[in-house]
């Protein structure tokens, strides 16, 4: 068994958005910081302060709207030396964000090969994937703010599958982030630990036998 499915069993792929389809989120939340001369503090509010995790849950749940993350999370910087203005907080946040143009081509090449697959995605800010072509990239589109709840909730997996009309133990999930594999292997679900495309490639081919 390998995280929960063996490599017959593993026939699609869920693939999580920031940080996998883009560039590191994380990194460019650091960069932001770098402005102010603090480059962990935003991912260490998001992480660790309870108002600031508060926030962006509720958030990417859409139990709030992005003006009113922005409010609080801009106060929260303050609050640690940090004077930001409130609006555009968020897009500013993500100003380095690029498109990975080699993980795109791997999935579009996934869906041409007939390996179905599924965009399960945390939802930040207004319009996180404009300019995307999301029924280009994935059969099911599963985002956190449409659903109610985010990942590692295992029921952003369950309707994953759902959509996919797969079980748990056929499907992998890549994602950049240990915490949301492990949710999805609560379920049985496979995890891919993305780190480049490169690697998740050989990592799908070599241990589930995908390939475009």
């Amino acid at each position: 068994m390998m995280d929960g499915a063996s490599a017959s069993q593993v026939t699609a792929v869920f693939v999580d958005f920031g940080g996998v389809l883009t560039t590191s989120v994380l990194d460019s939340f650091a960069e932001f910081g770098a402005q102010y001369g603090q480059p962990d503090l935003p991912v260490r509010l998001l992480t660790t302060d309870e108002a600031s995790r508060r926030l962006i849950s509720e958030h990417e749940r859409g139990l709030i709207g992005a003006d009113e993350f922005e409010q609080g999370f801009a106060k929260r910087l303050r609050a640690h030396g940090v004077d930001v203005a409130a609006d555009g907080l968020q897009e500013r946040m993500k100003a380095g964000l690029r498109p990975d143009e080699a993980m795109t081509a791997l999935v579009m090449g996934l869906r041409s090969a007939g390996v179905p697959v599924a965009l399960v995605s945390n939802a930040f800010g207004r319009d996180s994937y404009a300019g995307v072509d999301l029924d280009a990239l994935a059969d099911a589109v599963v985002v956190s703010s449409d659903v109610g709840v985010r990942k590692p909730s295992r029921k952003m997996y369950e309707v994953a599958c759902e959509r996919l009309a797969v079980a748990p133990e056929q499907a992998v999930m890549i994602d950049d982030l240990q915490q949301n594999l492990d949710g999805a292997a609560r379920l049985g679900i496979a995890g891919v630990l993305h780190t480049s495309a490169r690697d998740t490639e050989r990592q799908l081919a070599e241990r589930f036998g995908i390939t475009r």
